[in-house]
């Protein structure tokens, strides 16, 4: 069953932001969009050079109103100590929360149960809470944060204009669709 259109699952967890811990809830996110950002694990391989992309981009994200929430099933505690000792994890401003009970890999349903890790799995979630994008990768594929940062002005410009549609490549202030019994057969 898709989770696009699903209301967050209730979580609290703690998360390593701005050289503090701080707690997140389902509701401290919402009200604005967020971005949960799950990877595998800290210390590793293509996680840091996807969180290092996602940092040189977040202050666009930001601009958008929309939070990045990096996190695996690391502890807090963990995620501190690479902040501390790798120069790319250091550039990152975002908060990355543990998951060491897996309660936020199990709701998004990325969690490899065998391995006690994520996948690789990006949710872009609306002010509502509700899911309106997720993309998988295995594991030895890293994320584009500049293709995530055009999904997410894509959906928000959905949301903002209902019954228009963004099409492929569709970049902001391109033109848009507006589906009709006209366009059936055109495009």
């Amino acid at each position: 069953m898709s989770l696009i259109n699903k209301e967050i699952k209730p979580f609290k967890a703690t998360a390593f932001h701005a050289g503090k811990f701080v707690e997140v809830t389902e509701t401290s996110v919402r009200g604005k969009w967020a971005v949960f950002f799950f990877y595998p694990a800290d210390f590793t391989f293509v996680c840091p050079t996807e969180l290092g992309d996602l940092a040189e981009t977040y202050p666009q994200f930001q601009r958008l109103g929309v939070e990045i929430y990096g996190v695996s099933t690391d502890t807090h505690f963990t995620h501190k100590a690479w902040h501390d000792t790798s120069e790319t994890i250091s550039k990152v401003q975002f908060p990355l929360i543990g998951d060491p009970n897996h309660v936020l890999a199990r709701n998004f349903e990325v969690l490899i149960e065998d391995a006690g890790l994520a996948d690789r799995g990006t949710f872009v979630v609306d002010p509502q809470g509700r899911i309106q994008i997720l993309e998988i990768t295995a594991g030895g594929i890293g994320r584009n944060a500049g293709e995530l940062l055009r999904k997410v002005e894509a959906a928000q410009y959905v949301a903002a204009h209902p019954g228009e549609v963004c099409p492929a490549r569709w970049k902001q202030g391109e033109k848009t669709l507006l589906p009709s019994l006209d366009l059936v057969g055109k495009i």
